[in-house]
């Protein structure tokens, strides 16, 4: 049982004290919304209810503590931004979507996303699914407008809401990593792809994402492989007539089309 100075950590459970957890270095300070004062957990980035970024000032830590934790917060988001600029010098100018999804064909709501400069939805009464769902579809639409402020800001959101999933299915693991490919994580979209092939083997998405991946990293022999087990696979696959692969028709038939050119 934890002492009057001790609390159990929110983050790995461990006792602890002060305004940081010894073993896994998770926040104890009681944090409250500084948009729509919902009490937040001691990891939380963003408001679950409002979607609003967690401010400074909200930790209830000392002035030095503080600094120290927004400086580190800082560099996470230049490595993030840096992430993101790398894929942009390599295409068109602006936070290009991958041209792996279609904004509203989740398996969720159609439409999902809330309008350009809208308020972000209101998540708190939603299943994980719906939540992953509905902040995909978003960040898909901000892409597509290149609204680089928007995907930086709900991508974490989203990946946040995928991690909640008890079960998810190849559709969703597909939008994780469309969502990892975003942000400059190639290894958590391979890592997903290969997921998406073992439990669904020959799931045409575990070949798309591997040949989007070595694409952008310029990995010809790999972006080969990926596009012929694509072809191998794709005539039954596409006769096992899975809802998903209506949903992402264009994708699937654009991949079809470049990997038949070479």
């Amino acid at each position: 049982m934890a002492s009057a100075s001790t609390k159990p950590c929110p983050g790995c459970g461990a006792e602890a004290s002060g305004n940081f957890c010894s073993v896994c270095g998770a926040g104890l300070g009681q944090r409250s919304c500084a948009q729509c004062r919902t009490e937040l957990s001691a990891q939380a980035r963003f408001c679950h209810r409002c979607g609003h970024p967690v401010a400074p000032g909200s930790t209830g830590l000392s002035s030095a503590s503080e600094r120290r934790v927004w400086i580190g917060a800082g560099a996470l988001c230049v490595l993030l931004v840096a992430a993101i600029a790398y894929q942009v010098s390599n295409a068109a100018p602006g936070p290009a979507a991958p041209n792996m999804a279609n904004a509203g064909t989740s398996t969720g709501e159609p439409g999902a996303g809330a309008p350009p400069g809208g308020p972000a939805p209101d998540i708190s009464a939603m299943t994980p699914r719906e939540r992953f769902d509905r902040l995909f579809n978003r960040i898909m639409q901000a892409a597509e407008r290149r609204d680089s402020a928007e995907v930086e800001r709900f991508t974490p959101m989203a990946l946040g809401a995928y991690q909640q999933l008890d079960s998810p299915d190849a559709d969703a693991r597909y939008h994780a990593a469309v969502l990892q490919i975003q942000v400059g994580n190639f290894a958590a979209a391979r890592a997903l792809a290969d997921t998406i092939l073992v439990q669904s083997p020959p799931h045409l998405f575990g070949y798309l994402v591997r040949g989007e991946v070595a694409k952008l990293q310029r990995d010809s022999v790999q972006l080969e492989r990926a596009r012929r087990q694509f072809l191998t696979h794709y005539a039954a696959e596409k006769a096992a007539g899975r809802v998903e692969y209506l949903e992402h028709e264009p994708v699937i038939e654009e991949f079809k089309r470049e990997a038949e050119k070479r």
